[in-house]
């Protein structure tokens, strides 16, 4: 049941992500792009300070594991997360900015008066980074970055549902929510370096699909070494604190008009609501 559980939350998080950045992408929907980002950083916050570290420290009584050690690992994941994304592992989303100078940035260097003029930014930065991936055998780079992080996604999901399926669950949401701002970049990308969009669409769904291979992968690997869930739980935390703090709220930091601040600060919250909701009416 519980391997039945990661097959259905893994393809939930990997492909469906995929698939919701198309509807953003392709049917003009790209204004809640933003709001999706608020989101995503609040539901992985909550997912982490709320869901999985909780978990962790409960589960580290039995399997005779301190506090303090739980928290070395925190530390020692974040770090690492941090070293992956400098080696354009973990977060390819990070690679339109590293293909730009710094001070070209859309999300930290111009004052944004709207939603729309944020996405024309946006739609700029990628539209320079084709070149770069041209440069580098068209979009594949765009989809080995996605599958190499959809495989981790994937192993961070599965310790989540080997503890608890409600803790998966959320996990699984989490994941889902703050790929889907990515993956709409990516499909911009992919469309300037394949024929169609349907081919852009398929390939990116099959990179999301690795999502489900990382978490049979993690299953086997987490059973095999039961003793050691908190600190799966712990590495898995620390990766959701880290992509929100130094990837999604990073974008947020633009000046705004108090009602969109306060709509971007209603969306972080929305997504804090939304992963207590499913905890609360999972447990009934």
């Amino acid at each position: 049941m519980t391997l039945l559980s990661i097959l259905v939350g893994t393809l939930v998080a990997g492909v469906g992500s995929v698939w919701l950045a198309a509807l953003l992408a392709y049917a003009l929907l790209s204004r809640f792009t933003q709001h999706l980002l608020s989101l995503a950083a609040g539901a992985l916050l909550a997912t982490a300070f709320m869901r999985l570290l909780p978990e962790a420290f409960a589960q580290s009584a039995s399997a005779g594991v301190s506090a303090q050690a739980l928290f070395s690992v925190l530390l020692l994941g974040l770090v690492f997360f941090f070293l992956l994304d400098k080696a354009e592992l973990w977060h390819h989303g990070h690679e339109h900015h590293q293909a730009e100078p710094h001070a070209q940035r859309p999300s930290h260097a111009h004052p944004e008066s709207d939603h729309g003029h944020g996405h024309a930014h946006a739609s700029h930065a990628h539209a320079t980074h084709e070149h770069h991936h041209h440069a580098h055998g068209g979009g594949w780079a765009v989809l080995l970055g996605d599958s190499v992080h959809a495989f981790g996604d994937g192993i961070l999901i599965a310790a989540a549902f080997v503890a608890d399926w409600r803790l998966g669950l959320a996990s699984a949401v989490a994941v889902m929510a703050h790929e889907v701002p990515h993956h709409v970049g990516d499909l911009v990308v992919l469309r300037q370096t394949l024929a169609t969009p349907r081919a852009a669409l398929f390939k990116l769904s099959l990179a999301g699909a690795v999502t489900t291979l990382g978490g049979v992968v993690g299953y086997v690997l987490v059973g095999a070494l039961n003793d050691y869930l908190p600190y799966f739980l712990v590495v898995a935390a620390s990766s959701f604190v880290y992509v929100a703090l130094a990837d999604l709220i990073p974008q947020l930091q633009k000046r705004l008009s108090p009602a969109q601040t306060a709509a971007q600060v209603a969306w972080l919250f929305l997504g804090m609501g939304l992963v207590v909701a499913l905890g609360e009416l999972a447990q009934h």
